[in-house]
């Protein structure tokens, strides 16, 4: 079994929330563990936060979309804005540890919570940020493929 969600959220900080917990909902049903779950749900909200304050502007959009699929023991996200775009801090590998303005923060923590992680700027404007993580599936999860 998989399941699939796709979001189309207003540029409000309210919206960061709901997107938390609607993925913390559909992975407590699909089974997925409550640490795996945490992880997820925190870079979520930081990519959400993300583009609720750097997402737009004069000439983009004011909504952002959040996709989620839950698909047998991996999960991946993805968050697209139409802001301007960005080109993230990379240093090693992953975005630089933020500086004493907590600037690039969001970056870093997505980068730590997550198994993979990919940014590019979307077509004509906007970025993308995407982000696997395996889970760790409950002995009751809807997610397994096979009875244990």
């Amino acid at each position: 079994m998989s399941i699939w969600w796709s979001l189309h959220l207003r540029r409000e900080a309210a919206s960061v929330p709901l997107a938390r917990r609607l993925l913390l909902g559909a992975m407590e049903t699909a089974g997925v563990e409550a640490d795996v779950a945490y992880e997820l749900s925190v870079a979520l909200s930081e990519a959400c936060a993300n583009a609720v304050e750097h997402g737009g502007g004069p000439g983009h959009g004011e909504r952002y979309r959040v996709t989620a699929y839950l698909d047998g023991d991996v999960c991946r996200i993805e968050v697209t804005d139409h802001g301007p775009g960005f080109v993230p801090p990379v240093m090693a590998g992953g975005p630089a540890e933020p500086d004493e303005t907590e600037h690039g923060r969001g970056l870093f923590l997505i980068n730590a919570l997550a198994d993979h992680v990919r940014y590019r700027n979307g077509p004509g404007d906007g970025a993308v940020v995407t982000f696997d993580k395996i889970l760790k599936l409950r002995d009751d999860s809807l997610l397994r493929t096979t009875p244990c």
